[in-house]
């Protein structure tokens, strides 16, 4: 079996994207979205941390998993493949205060997995797209009141990180330089990269490749060619986007949207 990966937009309101794939050997480092993900399991099981904690996506299951929170995956059994299928929506698709509960518990119960496969059934079917956002509506219900059922606290990250990361968020399309970085937070460079690391569990620059990857895929998405999606996400020259983004994808630029 081909590792494989095929991602679309469609015209519904709150979807940003649609991903489809299949995996048996690749394996996603760790990275965050800027949008909030559905994950549905087809076929397989998917081993991922999500925050520093561990969970496994089954057969059949829903995970949500919130943005701006790192996580990473990989088929839970090795050498046995796994179906997903992955919505992407729209950052105010849920309040940002429940991001912290989504990260305690990502698996939904059986009724959002119904929901969230007759969102996918919709969707498949061209001229569906008012059922199926009428079924993402309904959907998001189910997904609040399980998340307010066992709210958690906000998360406690270092304000040093905090500070860093707004900064990251704000530019991670641009140069970035550690040293300059540091001096306009008013901390010693390692300083900064130990505060980072230990709040979010990754340092800076692998946070903000996963940035640049997350806004390469929209770019392609949307239209744009490999080489100015590289361009406008910040990689030196396509050769560079093509080798993070089949380390975090699976893929390259140019398969993931054929």
């Amino acid at each position: 079996m081909v590792d494989r990966a095929h991602a679309a937009t469609v015209a519904v309101p709150g979807i940003r994207e649609v991903l489809h794939a299949t995996f048996r050997d690749h394996a996603y480092p760790a990275h965050t979205h800027d949008a909030w993900t559905l994950l549905l399991i087809d076929r397989g099981a998917v081993r991922y941390a999500l925050d520093r904690g561990e969970h496994i996506a089954a057969p059949a299951s829903l995970s949500l998993l919130p943005p701006h929170i790192p996580h990473d995956g990989r088929s839970a059994v090795t050498g046995t493949p796994f179906r997903k299928r992955v919505l992407y929506l729209d950052p105010a698709w849920l309040p940002g205060e429940l991001a912290g509960a989504a990260a305690s518990r990502p698996a939904l119960d059986a009724d959002a997995v119904a929901a969230a496969r007759r969102v996918h059934a919709a969707l498949a079917a061209p001229g569906d797209e008012f059922a199926a956002e009428s079924e993402l509506v309904m959907l998001r219900g189910r997904v609040r009141a399980h998340l307010r059922a066992d709210a958690v606290a906000a998360r406690r990250d270092d304000p040093l990180a905090r500070r860093l990361r707004a900064v990251l968020d704000e530019r991670y399309a641009e140069r970035l330089i550690v040293a300059e970085l540091a001096v306009e937070l008013h901390a010693h460079p390692s300083h900064l990269i130990r505060a980072f690391s230990r709040a979010y569990g990754m340092p800076p620059h692998r946070y903000v490749t996963g940035r640049r990857v997350d806004l390469a895929r929209r770019l392609l998405v949307a239209g744009s060619r490999p080489a100015e999606a590289a361009a406008s996400a910040g990689f030196h020259d396509q050769a560079h986007l093509t080798r993070h983004f089949r380390a975090f994808l699976g893929t390259t630029p140019a398969a993931f949207v054929a």
